[in-house]
């Protein structure tokens, strides 16, 4: 079931709605309409088959052990990555999905990385049912900026900030330099990159071509989301509309 267009109303099988929300096949939901157990506005639908209308404000109307089922296509969720977890469906230990709820991992569309995080990287991370939205962010002519924060193995020399915002840097085995990044020293060790593009490692192999080494990175923000501070390693929210053009803040288009 994808995400309905901007201003037209759809209406979907009960059965075919839930099983695609990761509740089960369709002879679960079956099961679950003739036990009284969904309801829409109170009233329980004991006919899984019948159709129910998709507007935004069904996920709140509709109702499994009367809890609000999750959202419908089109979510976004910000989740604070902890290291040490992939951001992939098939690679071997933790995966970031396994952070989510375990039904999620069953939904159609299925749920993506809106870009990756590598394993030794934390921060934040969005995920996304939403194939426009999630090649809107990734774009490379979006221009969106990510804000890293770097803890480095020695000291910064002090030339790095001219070196990152020239748009001269060369990173190894590439023959198109970066775009102007900026930096703010933070600490001897410490500083906040900046950047626009989302090239492979590429903080990390910023400072390795200046000649240091990262030893811990963190994204505290995309475009103008930032992670709250209260959020903690491995929790994760659900973006509201705002939340989700706050995003698209500072793109280049």
């Amino acid at each position: 079931m994808s995400k309905p267009a901007a201003g037209k109303s759809v209406s979907v099988r009960l059965d075919r709605l839930l099983a695609n929300l990761g509740y089960g096949v369709r002879r679960s939901v079956h099961i679950l309409a003739r036990q009284g157990r969904i309801k829409l506005d109170g009233e329980a639908l004991r006919d899984a088959e019948q159709r129910v209308p998709v507007t935004p404000e069904l996920a709140k109307r509709l109702t499994i052990d009367d809890e609000p089922v999750d959202p419908l296509p089109g979510m976004v969720v910000m989740l604070n990555k902890p290291v040490g977890v992939t951001c992939s469906h098939k690679d071997a230990g933790p995966l970031v999905y396994r952070l989510l709820p375990e039904r999620w991992q069953r939904r159609d569309p299925a749920i993506s990385a809106v870009g990756r995080l590598d394993k030794d990287t934390s921060g934040l991370l969005l995920l996304t049912d939403d194939g426009t939205f999630l090649h809107q962010v990734i774009s490379p002519r979006r221009h969106i900026p990510k804000r890293y924060l770097a803890t480095l193995d020695r000291p910064l020399a002090g030339h790095e900030a001219d070196i990152f915002r020239s748009g001269t840097l060369m990173l190894e085995s590439e023959t198109r330099p970066l775009l102007p990044a900026t930096l703010e020293v933070m600490s001897p060790r410490e500083a906040a990159v900046t950047i626009t593009e989302g090239r492979y490692h590429q903080v990390r192999r910023m400072f390795a071509a200046v000649g240091n080494h990262v030893t811990a990175l963190h994204r505290v923000s995309v475009g103008g989301l930032t992670l709250p501070d209260d959020l903690e390693p491995g929790a994760f929210v659900i973006l509201d509309e705002k939340q989700r053009s706050v995003v698209m803040a500072g793109s280049g288009q």
